[in-house]
């Protein structure tokens, strides 16, 4: 089912599945799975180029390699900016940890405080997926399957998608469409009860 707020359309399946990330148990394994890289905004692409220097520290001597051959972004096949790819595989922000977990490093310098905006909205998001249209924007649940770990922690937690991505939904839409989302999970499980 898909509820309206505003100029967005909202899959009830934001409210009805579970969701927790399980780092210790995927190992952050999506910022290295996947066809293409991480989809950007062209604002998104233009923070990235003048603050690609400041991120290179954090950076994997492949993925540095790979942004200044070919830069921080392509053009996946629907022509939308994705972020680059080490050799076509990993995201080239992508580092993996002493403890085996994939980190991004633009949410790595941002959380030290050395640039002044977080991973792109689409990882942030995930796993709502958002798409443009030219009137409105649809906010759909993506099921992947390296993400069982954590549909199964959501659930032992009783978190929905949308309780967990608070923060990032805030971020990307504002805290009133947040304040709405609240309103219709209300409104749902009221319809729940009386069933």
């Amino acid at each position: 089912m898909i509820i309206e707020i505003g100029d967005k359309l909202v899959s009830t399946e934001l409210f009805e599945k579970e969701f927790v990330c399980n780092l210790n148990a995927c190992k952050g394994i999506c910022c290295v799975e996947g066809d293409d890289g991480a989809p950007l905004t062209m604002d998104e692409v233009n923070l990235l180029e003048e603050n690609v220097d400041l991120i290179k520290p954090y950076m994997t001597k492949e993925g540095v390699n790979q942004v200044e051959r070919d830069g921080v972004f392509y053009m996946d096949r629907d022509n939308d900016p994705v972020t680059s790819l080490n050799e076509g595989k990993e995201c080239s922000f992508v580092t993996k940890g002493e403890d085996d977990i994939y980190k991004c490093t633009i949410e790595q310098a941002y959380k030290d405080g050395v640039i002044g905006f977080n991973k792109p909205i689409s990882c942030h998001l995930y796993p709502i997926r958002v798409k443009e249209y030219r009137s409105f924007k649809s906010l759909n649940y993506d099921k992947w399957p390296i993400c069982d770990d954590a549909c199964k922690l959501g659930e032992e937690l009783g978190v929905s998608v949308y309780k967990f991505l608070k923060d990032p939904l805030i971020r990307a839409f504002g805290e009133q469409f947040f304040k709405e989302l609240e309103k219709v999970d209300e409104e749902l499980n009221k319809t729940k009860v009386k069933k």
